[in-house]
C-alpha cells in the first residue's frame, strides 16, 4: 500500500503549500492596507479599515498555519519515537492520533481519514488515492476515537445519517 513516511511527507506538503498561501495572502493583503489608495477620503471611506482588517485576519491565519505544521511535525517524532521503542503485540490496534483509517459505506465507497491533531478538513492528494485530515474533535473523530477494525460508526453530515464500518488503520 505506502509507508508511513509517504504519508508524513505528503501532509507536510500540503500543509506548507497551505501556509505558503496563507502568506501570499497576507502580503497582498498588507500591501492592500498600506498602499495610498486605502487613505480616507471621507469619513464615510472605510476601505483602509476594511483592508487593514483584512490583513490582520490574514496574518492570524499565518499564524495558525505554522501551529499546523508545528503540532504534526511533534505528532510525527512522537510517532518515530514510540514505533522505535514498541514491539508487535497481540493486542487489537485501536484508532488514535497518527493512524490513517480505512472507512466503507453503504455503498461500498471507500474514504480515508488521518487522525491528526490540527488542519481538520484539509485534504491531501497522495499517490493514486486522497485522504483527509480529522481531528479527535470532530464529529467524525469523536466517533472513531479508540474503535478497531470491524467497528460502525454512524454520523449525521447534512442532515443525512451516514453509517461507516472500519476496515483498516495504518
Amino acid at each position: 500500500m505506502f509507508t508511513r513516511e509517504e504519508i508524513e511527507y505528503s501532509i507536510h506538503q500540503a500543509l506548507i503549500g497551505v501556509h505558503q498561501d496563507a502568506m501570499n495572502a497576507a502580503k497582498r493583503a498588507h500591501d492592500t492596507a498600506t498602499s495610498s489608495e486605502s487613505v480616507a477620503e471621507n469619513k464615510y471611506d472605510t476601505f483602509g479599515l476594511e483592508a487593514s482588517y483584512l490583513a490582520h485576519g490574514q496574518s492570524v491565519r499565518v499564524a495558525q498555519c505554522q501551529t499546523d505544521i508545528t503540532a504534526f511535525e511533534q505528532l510525527f517524532s512522537l510517532l518515530k519515537h514510540r514505533a522505535l521503542n514498541e514491539s508487535d503485540s497481540d493486542i487489537p490496534l485501536q484508532i488514535a492520533l497518527g493512524h490513517l483509517v480505512e472507512l466503507v459505506d453503504e455503498q461500498d465507497i471507500v474514504s480515508l481519514l488521518f487522525m491528526g491533531p490540527n488542519a481538520g478538513g484539509l485534504k491531501i492528494d497522495f499517490a493514486k488515492c486522497n485522504f483527509m485530515l480529522i481531528t479527535p474533535q470532530s464529529p467524525i473523530g469523536e466517533k472513531l476515537m479508540s474503535r478497531e477494525v470491524g467497528d460502525e460508526v454512524s454520523i449525521n453530515v447534512a442532515g443525512k445519517r451516514h453509517h461507516y464500518e472500519i476496515v483498516g488503520i495504518y
